[in-house]
């Protein structure tokens, strides 16, 4: 099982897992889904800076990434 840290940019989680695109689209990352945005301002935000900037529960992010197969390292 993969491990995804809440700490890690946005860039660096989509390069590695490619399959989590559309995991963190619905949850309300919008911007990783284009290409452009994907590999300049998600090279600035984390999984933790996102939930706060964004309002997105982190409950919600870790169960979406628990439920596709990853565990979670805060």
């Amino acid at each position: 099982m993969s491990e995804i840290d809440l700490n890690s940019t946005l860039y660096e989680i989509t390069e590695a897992h490619k399959d989590l695109i559309p995991v963190l689209a619905e949850l309300g990352f919008a911007g990783v889904t284009n290409e452009a945005m994907r590999t300049t301002h998600a090279k600035e935000m984390t999984l933790n800076t996102g939930s706060e900037q964004l309002g997105i529960d982190p409950a919600k992010i870790r169960a979406a990434l628990e439920a596709a197969g990853y565990t979670v390292k805060d």
